[in-house]
């Protein structure tokens, strides 16, 4: 089942938000919109982002790294 959202802000933000819908090639302000949610959706969360970084230091500092002379190396 959908439900209609309203949404408010000013008149200039809203022109600037339906130029760059038509830029990126969106048909309708609306899709645009869902892809930004969606795009939200898929980000990871801060405590997320941390854990993956200390967990891959930890894997280095153990020595658990390939130093590879180009990404061409690691493939």
């Amino acid at each position: 089942m959908r439900q209609v959202l309203s949404l408010s802000m000013p008149a200039a933000e809203a022109m600037h938000l339906k130029r760059v819908a038509k830029k990126r090639g969106y048909s309708s302000l609306g899709s645009y919109v869902k892809f930004l949610f969606q795009a939200d959706r898929d980000l990871i969360s801060e405590t997320e982002l941390l854990k993956s970084v200390r967990a891959a230091r930890q894997e280095y500092l153990a020595g658990h790294s390939v130093k590879a002379k180009s990404l061409a190396d690691l493939l």
